[in-house]
């Protein structure tokens, strides 16, 4: 797990980072368009800051494993905790793939 969390930790260092420390769900991002709506948020800003969310889930994950092997936390604690952060992975590994296929299929377009 480790592993994981320290790549999306370099993927976010290349990134940039985020422009808040408060992390932004898709729920809670703004609109594009509507009255009255603020200014929109770049996409690489939200993509940063949904990155930067995933590694604090992973890693509070991680911290509660360490704390129930110790006796420190119960154990459903520990598993809403590794779930959550099972969660947060699997999100972040989709949108990967996403971004990966969008990428592939704009340099098979031709010029």
């Amino acid at each position: 797990m480790m592993n994981a969390v320290s790549s999306l930790d370099m993927a976010l260092g290349k990134v940039g980072s985020p422009t808040s420390t408060t992390p932004v769900r898709a729920a809670e991002a703004t609109p594009i368009s509507g009255a009255g709506a603020p200014a929109s948020a770049d996409f690489m800003d939200v993509l940063a800051q949904v990155s930067s969310s995933a590694v604090t889930d992973l890693r509070a994950g991680e911290a509660a494993a360490i704390s129930g092997i110790k006796g420190k936390m119960s154990v459903q604690q520990v598993v809403e905790a590794v779930m959550s952060a099972e969660k947060s992975l699997q999100t972040a590994l989709a949108v990967r793939d996403r971004v990966v296929n969008a990428y592939q299929e704009i340099s098979r377009m031709a010029i």
